[in-house]
Parts: C-alpha cells; structure tokens; sequence
C-alpha cells in the first residue's frame, strides 16, 4: 500500500501498488521551499552528455503549471550551458520525459505529448547533428524505452487504447453495469528506427512489467504474468522472450515478488531483485542470479543489512546494487565469485526515484562514470555526476530554496530484541526550554522505508515542523533498510510487532526530548493510514488522529480492492481460507476501544485502499459518539492528482492537530 513521488498530472511516470508513504512525499510548500522535481537523469553511454527531465517551475502556490522538459549539458566543454531536447519550440507547452541514449551516444529517445489531448509518444533527437523526429504515432500509455544493441530498434511498454494511465494509484475507472472484466495488458512493443513499424512482441494475454535486452540484441528478460496488471505483478514469473519470433520461455517461478532483470554481460544469467513487496515499484530485498535457460535462483546478497533495489552488472562476477540502509540511500557492490559486499557510497542524501521506482543511479558503460539526482532535507534536488560517490554537481535550478522546516536526526532505540531506526524532526523554532506537540508520521508499505529528503508534492507532514510540532517518522519492521529477515518480521502480524515498534520510539523520544506525553497525534497515508487506525483501537495515548486512505476491515477489504494478490504472502493464506488471521488484525475487529477524535481523508476512486474502507471506519466513529469527520475528494485516486486537494489534506491535517493537540 503506497504513494509514490513523480505522479504528473498529464501522465504518471510510475506503475506502481499499495500502501506506502515515502517521507520525501510531500504537498505544496511555503514559497521559500519550493523547488523544481527531477524526474529522471541519463548520463550517455560514453560520458560525454547528460540528459536529465526536469518539471515546469512552479506557480505561486507552489504547484507545477504542469509539464516536464528534457535538457541535456555536454560535459566536453567545460561552461557550456544545457540544451533543451523538444519535439516542439522551446515556448510549446507540452509534458516531454522517459528519456533513453543509444548506444553510440548520439541519440535520445523521449516521450512527448506535444500533439495533445494526454496522448504521449515516442520521438527521437539527434543530439549531435540537431533535429528530431516522431517515431509513433500510438493510442495509450507508453512506458520504458530501450534501444537494442545494434541501434535499429526500440523496445517499450504499451497499453493500447488504456482509460488511464498504468498503476493502481490512478484513479480507478468508475464501474457500472455488467462488470466484463476487461483486461488491458501492457504487452513489450518494438518499433523499427528506420521504417517506424510497430510490432508487439509479448502474448495480448500477458502484462510486461520490466524487461532488458540481452547483450546480442536476440533476447529479452522479462518480468510479466498473465492477468491484471494492478494485481498480479505479486505473482509474475520470469520469461524469455524472442526478439526476433516471439517465443515465450519461462525462466524462474519465484515464492515472492522480484523486479529488475538484468542480464549478465556474457548472456547466461540474469540477475533480479527478489523478497516481500508489498508494492509494484516499492523494491527492496536480496539480490539473486539465475541461469538464462532456467534452474533454481541463488541468493548473492544473503543476510545483508540493507534493502538493495536496483541493479547492475559491472562486469561477469561483479554486480553493483542501490539500497536502502538504515534510513538512508547508498550504493555497493557483490563479489560473486567470494560473496564479499563492498559499500561504495551511503550517507545522508537522497538518491531520488525515478521512473522505475527504486533509487536509481545512471551508469555510462563502462561504469567509470555515473549521474544521480540528488537532495536531502537541506538542500534541495539537483543533477550530479562523476564516479560513485565523487560526484559533482551539475545543475543549480533550485539555488536559493532554503527549507523552512527544523533540524532532522536519525534515531536508533530497541523493542526487546528488535532494533528500530527513525527519523525526527525538529520544530523550525525549536527552544530546549518549551515543550512542544509530536505527531508521528507513519510510512505505507509496509514493505516501504521513511527516507528524509527534500519533500515533494504530496502529503507534506514537514509542514508541521513550522506549526511547532516534533515529527517522529519510523521504520518498524517490516521496512526496508535493515535486510530481508526484518522486512518479513511483520507476516501474519499487522498491527502488533510493528505497532509496538512505533510506541518504543515514542518513549524514546518522551523521554530524552521536550515532547509533551499529553499531546501526541498520529497520522499516515495508506498503511500508514491503516495503522493510524490500529492506533486508536489500541490505546489512548494519541490524542488525535488523521488516517490518509486507510484500512478498517481487512475482511471486506480483500474483495474490494484493485491488487489482493498482495495479501497472502503477508497472511499465510486468503481470507476465504482463513478469515481469522484477517479479523485478528483489524481496526474494525477492536473498534468499541476507539476514544480519540478522528480525521479521515480518501480519494473516490482509490482501487488500493478503497473508499468504504474509509467509510466504514468513520461511521463506526460516529456511531460510537467519537470525533470524527470524513472527507471523500472527488475523482482522486490513491495519490491526489489536483493541487486544491493536495493543498486541502495538509490544511486539514494541520488544522486537526492545532486543534486538539494544542
């Protein structure tokens, strides 16, 4: 149960599932803190250019007007200034993104919706000669471009004549009448540089989610499974598939989820992330390695204290890895030969998502050079490049932007034998001699990570720093960042470990900072919301609460909505076969114990946590003469699209707090 951070309001970059709230999500900000997002960086094979999309600035509410540009700075010569990439004129208005060098350094590939009416498509720049020029001319959503190796093809992810963008955080299309289940798979699509002929490659009845060309262009790897998209990317296998006829091969059947295959640069195996996911783009877990022509996987990273979640292979027994570690973002590297795991880069910046999902770094060829975009809660986002972890910086767009909230400090405490890290944030005033309200901010996942950068558009809990309030935001288990056996330590027990957890971190902070016991709130967004929920059947302590697109009744919730494939590997079972373990953790199960006033908040067309979760909660609430009030945002989906309502939830959220907290 997630939100992710690049949702556009013409086209989303990210297919992605449940629960979750990365702390850098963020809503509107004050004006001395709003900064220009970018969405993707590509350095060129040879490290002589850097691509990079950037958003339109924003107006003077602090919302983008809307759109992307594409820029791309030689790094030959030394002062030249970057150079915008357009399928149009420079003053056009269009969302332009989803860039992809060839091989040879000389082209880019983008995605443009120059044309109108929300419809993307695929151009190519000349970025040496100049020019560029349409290669599609397609009706849906495009995704994920990828030149083979010999430059005469472009390989992408399409969704013919899609009601919406891919992903189960877009609002879900209104169902009325007789429910057909029609299915629109993404299916793996090549086109013809020179003729421009498009030929779907994969099955119709099979959605791709991820794929790589193998090193002789014959072959893809790719993750993919028949059925809805939104739901089975929890089941998805890996296949072969023909480049040339078609032929679909299977190659592993994985007990969890995996993401991101990768083939070896000799061709014979293919490397994948695998572990317990409980969203599509929310990756984290072990790195494995698998033969191309099938067999059993092995575990290369096996007992790591980290969430690798993305990969690359540096050479035939070297495979380099980003991860999330301890709460922050770092960079290693695999051994395959000895096992050894050797940390090239970790600290308190944030590599950003991107597209895919996961903390991506761009790699020339060679893997002597590299580009990220980087931020962290003091400096806001920008373009760096250089070797791993020497990097320089490249851009300066947001020179100026100082952040308006307090100071941050990573915070460690234990429940029994588990140990947790977290993330606190200061008031922006703070005065050791007062004594101040915290709300705790809790991440969606649960398999997600509290990672403190530079907020974002959506679900801005720094905003409290600057109404006088602590913000405790914790990585209970069932995070990412602390390795696989901690990520799965929460399996068939929502709502009790985890929630312990949290409540140790509050004593933390009770009792080493100027934190008023009496005047502690609660709040999140998808599981995060759930666990807002669980909160307040469990105890008393917070005093008021907020729950973003929450979850009530697990029973109820299994039938309604869009991705239930999530939910048997972390209940051992479905609800039809074991209801109890459902019923064991639901907030409705325990409701008659709920005393503290209640804000709920949910998107009408929510297909990850959908709208009678919400419902059912709050009239149960007002039923029971609790405090409560609902607020239903129409047309929203499981991260809101539209500025007023962004705006809106922190408004709301805030002025709940102020009002029972102080």
């Amino acid at each position: 149960m997630r939100t992710t951070n690049r949702l556009k309001l013409a086209r989303v970059a990210i297919p992605v599932a449940l629960l979750v709230i990365a702390v850098v999500a963020a809503a509107a900000q004050s004006t001395s803190t709003i900064a220009r997002n970018f969405d993707q960086v590509a350095i060129s094979p040879d490290g002589s250019r850097i691509a990079w999309v950037v958003q339109s600035p924003p107006n003077e509410s602090g919302e983008s007007a809307g759109g992307s540009a594409i820029y791309v700075q030689d790094l030959k010569s030394p002062g030249a200034k970057p150079k915008r990439i357009s399928a149009g004129s420079d003053n056009q208005a269009a969302s332009e993104d989803t860039i992809a060098w060839s091989p040879d350094s000389k082209h880019l590939a983008f995605l443009s919706d120059l044309e109108g009416e929300g419809q993307s498509n695929f151009y190519v720049a000349n970025v040496e000669a100049g020019g560029v020029r349409k290669l599609t001319n397609l009706k849906g959503y495009l995704a994920d471009p990828a030149w083979s190796p010999d430059e005469k093809t472009l390989a992408f992810l399409f969704t013919e004549n899609a009601p919406r963008a891919a992903g189960p955080l877009m609002p879900m299309v209104p169902e009325t009448g007789v429910i057909d289940q029609k299915i629109y798979e993404q299916r793996l699509t090549l086109v013809d540089l020179a003729s421009g002929k498009v030929r779907p490659l994969s099955p119709p009845d099979m959605y791709v989610y991820q794929y790589d060309w193998s090193p002789d262009g014959k072959t893809f790897a790719a993750i993919a499974a028949h059925g809805s998209g939104d739901s089975n990317w929890y089941v998805a296998e890996i296949y072969t598939l023909s480049a040339e006829s078609g032929e679909l091969k299977p190659v592993y059947k994985p007990s969890l989820q995996i993401a991101v295959p990768r083939w070896s640069p000799d061709g014979k195996t293919i490397a994948f992330i695998g572990g317990l996911m409980s969203d599509e783009g929310s990756i984290g877990g072990d790195v494995f390695t698998v033969s191309a022509t099938g067999g059993d996987a092995r575990n290369v990273t096996p007992g790591i204290a980290a969430s690798p979640s993305w990969l690359y292979w540096d050479s035939r027994g070297k495979i380099l890895f980003t991860e999330n570690i301890d709460g922050q973002t770092g960079v290693s590297a695999v051994d395959l030969s000895s096992g050894k795991i050797s940390s090239l880069w970790s600290g308190p910046d944030v590599i950003s998502t991107e597209v895919e999902g996961g903390p991506t770094v761009s790699l020339t060829a060679d893997r002597q050079s590299s580009a990220v975009i980087l931020n962290s809660s003091t400096r806001p986002p920008e373009i760096w490049a250089g070797p791993i972890g020497q990097w320089k910086q490249i851009t300066r767009v947001n020179d100026g932007i100082h952040p308006a909230w307090g100071q941050l400090k990573s915070l460690h405490w234990s429940n029994g034998d588990t140990k947790v890290q977290g993330w606190l944030m200061f008031p922006t005033d703070y005065d050791p001699s007062k004594r101040y309200p915290m709300v705790v901010v809790v991440h969606g996942g649960p398999a997600g990570v509290a990672r403190i950068g530079w907020p974002e558009v959506f679900f801005n809990t720094y905003d409290l720093s600057a109404h006088g309030y602590f913000v405790l935001y914790p990585n209970p288990r069932g995070s990412f960042g602390q390795g696989e056996k901690f990520t799965q330590a929460n399996v068939k027990d929502f709502g009790y470990g985890d929630f312990q957890d949290i409540l140790k971190g509050v004593d933390e902070v009770v009792k080493t900072l100027p934190v008023d016991d009496n005047r502690i709130g609660i709040t999140g967004w998808s599981y995060g919301g759930y666990m807002t929920m669980w909160a307040v059947t469990q105890t008393n302590r917070f005093r008021a609460a907020v729950s973003g697109a929450g979850l009530a009744n697990w029973q109820s919730y299994y039938g309604q909505n869009d991705i239930d494939e999530w939910m048997p590997p972390y209940f051992g079972a479905t609800v039809y076969d074991d209801p109890a373990i459902y019923a064991r953790s639901a907030p409705i199960t325990f409701i008659k114990n709920v005393k503290t006033p209640t804000l709920v908040l949910v998107g009408q067309y929510d297909g990850e946590c959908p709208m009678p979760q919400s419902r059912e909660f709050w009239w149960a609430l007002k039923t029971l003469g609790v405090k409560t009030q609902l607020v239903i945002y129409p047309g929203e989906g499981h991260e809101f699209l539209q500025p007023e309502h962004r705006r809106d939830v922190i408004d709301r959220l805030t002025a709940w707090f102020d009002h029972y907290l102080k």
